[in-house]
């Protein structure tokens, strides 16, 4: 258990402070103590091996919404009731949800950071929630709200262990037309397309490790967020398409029998099928049921942190099935507009969800919403459950990319359940280490991740920041290496060299499977990592996720045994850099036989020079570092000695 590993290495050290005369100081031993992180907190809920406990508890909370669409002020008017359920060992006097609209007001804390700054993160301010009535449990119950969070005082408290509570919230907002990438609208030459999220209150977490999760929404940090099932009801005017998260329950009612029995088409179908095709856009006689007033779309999603949904009358709608493990299905949708009906960009979208969560759902762990829909608009790229918003002028390679991108956002950090408010890698970059995966696998868009030596000048850069940065502290440039390919950078390094992919595969999907739908840490994943993998990997964390260090390995020469070939090669190599890795060499003899050797990580433990003897039996004439290049070493220079002739 790390605990004791930490007990017994401080002893090492007070003995060594002790007998400092005769002990000679070990160089490495900073790189190679354990891991000692805030978050290592002792708890009777989290293992040290990385997984829930028996006792482990997480609240949580159930929404049913009622919401209305008005387009022509680019409004929604809602309510929502929340059932909310208290499963930690506290009494909770008051609780805390999250306004996250409340970013786009004029007065609130992202504005006053990000107004000079500008970029995507950014949003109009406009908008805000305009909070009509809260009622507790039946009855109005005083509220405080500060800037995107609001504190409800509870006349009673909520109990501990199984107790409930029922809010009621009717609220309102006006949509912003660019929400800081996340949501908005925009006007396309058939109608608005809107994309709505962050559209209800929303209950902030409370958990064993820190108690409520209240900070603020800037806009760079997402969200953190409890489980549960969400139902909710859109009412839009009669000519508007809706999709959203979760199951369309009410098919029917909102689809003319010709449309909705395509729909159904599409759900058991291996080939994309139209469902709504280009010449029926506008057309209403074809697409509506109707042709007046409103209809009201039902969905349902379950077992789920949160719900996003879109719509338009110029929708374009196509799908097809997924063919997920054991035999279970899904389906994959696409909305878009004329714009991006193109055979070299939304045309495929269907295929490219399709590929991408049949590919992820057999690797790591079963795609878990009956469907997965694609909206083209406004937002460049970002995820919600079930549904993704993407760019509408993405083609080719770059929408197979952003697709990917979002829908892997359906393993993280929609099932393993982190806090993206602070610490994004644990969803952008796990999720960028599995996109290169199935880019792999679908292999019509190559993959950059592999290409390790382009990412040496991000990671000599004198700018650049720690892994671990909260997302709202990290310098905005930074953001896109630091959260997203870094960490993703680490994650292939150790499955393709430190633990290969047997080992690595076991415990990554063991970490899925536990920490599904609950929330972990990053010392959870650690130990998690290391407990599955058998292996002590607290050098690789501190130095690549907790420092700014690099790898530099170095080949400085070669000699013999006993000075006889035949007795093996003493390779003398040397560990430049401020991070160890195990060391991956290709030996060419002089009969050109080529010999491949990875040396253990332990290797540097003592220092960072040392001899390493083969057991060849010819003379060696060329030595190469890192032959695969797996490693992003920053000086090749020193990574090949040859002979000299």
């Amino acid at each position: 258990m790390k605990i004791k590993k930490i007990l017994i290495i401080t002893g090492i050290v007070f003995c060594q402070g002790i007998f400092a005369q005769n002990t000679p100081i070990q160089r490495n031993f900073e790189k190679f103590s354990p891991l000692l992180e805030l978050d290592n907190l002792r708890t009777p809920f989290r293992t040290q091996a990385g997984e829930p406990a028996e006792n482990y508890w997480q609240n949580r909370a159930d929404y049913k919404i009622s919401a209305t669409l008005d387009i022509n002020n680019h409004t929604i008017k809602g309510q929502v009731s929340i059932t909310y359920t208290n499963n930690s060992p506290d009494k909770l006097g008051y609780v805390w949800l999250q306004l996250d609209q409340n970013k786009f007001n004029l007065n609130s804390r992202g504005a006053a950071i990000l107004g000079a700054v500008g970029g995507r993160f950014t949003g109009d301010l406009e908008g805000g929630f305009q909070i009509a009535s809260v009622k507790v449990n039946g009855a109005d119950t005083k509220f405080i709200i500060t800037d995107t969070r609001m504190q409800i005082r509870l006349n009673n408290s909520v109990e501990a262990s199984g107790g409930k509570l029922n809010i009621v919230i009717n609220y309102d907002f006006k949509i912003p037309e660019y929400g800081a990438d996340r949501m908005g609208r925009q006007k396309q030459s058939q109608g608005w397309v809107y994309e709505i999220a962050q559209w209800y209150p929303r209950m902030a977490v409370y958990d064993d490790v820190k108690g409520w999760n209240n900070e603020p929404y800037l806009g760079s940090g997402e969200f953190y967020l409890e489980y549960g099932d969400i139902d909710y009801f859109i009412t839009v005017p009669f000519d508007q398409i809706v999709v959203g998260s979760g199951a369309l329950v009410n098919i029917d009612e909102v689809f003319p029998k010709k449309i909705a029995t395509r729909y159904r088409q599409a759900q058991n179908s291996d080939k994309t099928v139209m469902i709504i095709n280009p010449d029926e856009v506008g057309n209403t006689k074809i697409t509506r049921p109707t042709q007046s007033g409103n209809l009201t779309w039902h969905f349902k999603i379950n077992q789920t942190r949160d719900a996003a949904w879109a719509a338009s009358k110029a929708f374009i709608l196509d799908g097809a099935k997924m063919n997920l493990p054991n035999g279970k299905t899904a389906m994959a949708l696409s909305a878009y507009t004329k714009e991006s009906a193109n055979d070299n960009a939304w045309n495929h979208s269907t295929e490219y969800v399709k590929q991408s969560i049949e590919h992820n759902s057999n690797m790591w762990f079963a795609y878990t919403y009956p469907v997965a829909t694609n909206v083209a608009g406004i937002v460049g790229g970002m995820e919600y459950p079930g549904i993704v918003f993407c760019g509408w002028k993405a083609k080719n390679g770059s929408l197979w990319g952003v697709t990917d991108h979002e829908f892997g956002h359906n393993w993280f950090p929609m099932v393993v359940g982190s806090n993206e408010r602070l610490h994004p890698w644990m969803d952008e970059g796990f999720n960028t280490f599995i996109n290169h995966y199935s880019s792999l696998a679908y292999g019509k868009y190559p993959s950059r991740l592999n290409n390790v030596k382009g990412f040496i000048n991000n990671l000599t850069d004198n700018e650049r920041e720690l892994i671990n940065t909260p997302p709202d502290i990290l310098q905005t440039d930074n953001l896109g290496f630091e959260a997203y390919r870094k960490p993703a950078l680490g994650l292939f390094m150790l499955r393709e060299s430190i633990l290969g992919p047997e080992r690595f595969d076991f415990a990554f999907k063991n970490y899925i499977a536990k920490w599904a739908f609950k929330h972990p840490r990053p010392i959870d994943f650690f130990n998690a990592m290391e407990n599955a993998s058998g292996e002590d990997l607290d050098w690789l964390w501190k130095a690549w996720f907790y420092g700014t260090g690099n790898i530099d390995q170095a080949v400085n020469d070669v000699s013999y045994f006993n000075n006889d070939v035949k007795q093996g090669a003493l390779i003398s190599l040397e560990n430049k850099g401020e991070v160890v890795m195990p060391i991956n060499l290709s030996l060419t003899d002089e009969q050109g036989n080529v010999t491949t050797i990875q040396i253990p990580v332990e290797f540097w433990m003592r220092g960072n020079n040392a001899n390493y003897k083969t057991n060849t039996t010819a003379k060696i004439v060329k030595v190469n570092l890192d032959p695969n290049n797996l490693y992003p070493d920053i000086d090749e220079s020193n990574n090949v000695w040859e002979s000299k002739k």
